[in-house]
């Protein structure tokens, strides 16, 4: 077996690192969770954070210890927005889908065999879903966004993402079975849209429809969360329709940039 490149190895070390901070949700991650979710030991996560530390990626809380993204996250974070319009684009969306159906509204965008949300835009009814936050990773086919991209994919692809999803000691939720998955997929590919009936957390329903790149790609979708009340067959359909109908106004205007 050919060898890995010099350096191949610790670039990948601190995406892992990164990615597991940007997840903390704002929260911060004490040193013994990163070591637990890594993988890694302790002394070489210890090593990568003050590396990163010192570079401005990363800083740590002097009272709690724990550790969040550095302001140089932050300015990379900007100048690559702008090669990556989709949050100035989404955003009125999200904020006319929060408006109207009082639901918490959301951005999320793939990324290889994951979701990642981006944006946030709270509804007013006063109880709300705290499954997404900014930042939040789920695999492909694990809550609303991730299923809605799946089920735009062509069937070989779809496969090939539901034999890497790794279900076992309900990591993503008790209700979660290839079975399910497929169900659910299947419907949104009749209506357009995903119904998620509360299967990461209880009670906690998501819809979500998938919005499309210049190649007509399923890159990013836009979901709706609340519970399970709010979510009742008369409303999915509202609902649906608020979505799709967002959901290819963000494509179209997406398709039609540099034209």
């Amino acid at each position: 077996m050919p060898q890995p490149p010099a350096g191949t190895q610790v670039v990948q070390r601190v995406g892992l690192l990164l990615r597991e901070v940007t997840s903390a949700r704002g929260d911060g991650v004490r040193l013994s969770d990163l070591v637990a979710s890594t993988g890694l030991t302790k002394p070489t996560v210890h090593r990568l954070l003050n590396s990163l530390a010192a570079e401005g990626l990363l800083d740590q809380d002097e009272g709690s210890g724990r550790w969040f993204l550095g302001a140089e996250m932050y300015v990379m974070g900007s100048a690559a927005a702008s090669r990556f319009p989709i949050e100035e684009i989404a955003h009125p969306s999200l904020v006319r889908l929060a408006a109207s159906t009082g639901e918490s509204a959301f951005l999320s965008m793939r990324r290889r065999d994951e979701t990642i949300c981006l944006l946030r835009e709270e509804g007013s009814f006063p109880i709300r879903s705290f499954v997404l936050a900014e930042g939040t990773r789920f695999p492909l086919g694990i809550g609303s966004a991730g299923l809605a991209i799946l089920a735009h994919l062509d069937e070989a692809e779809q496969e090939e993402h539901l034999a890497r999803l790794d279900l076992s000691g309900n990591r993503h939720g008790v209700n979660q079975t290839l079975a399910g998955i497929r169900k659910t997929i299947a419907a949104a590919q009749e209506v357009g849209y995903v119904v998620n009936p509360g299967r990461i957390v209880e009670g906690s329903w998501g819809m979500a429809a998938a919005i499309f790149d210049r190649a007509n790609r399923p890159m990013w979708a836009l979901t709706l969360t609340g519970i399970e009340s709010r979510f009742k067959p008369d409303r999915q359909k509202e609902l649906g329709r608020a979505l799709l109908v967002e959901a290819h106004r963000v494509s179209r205007r997406l398709a039609n940039q540099g034209e």
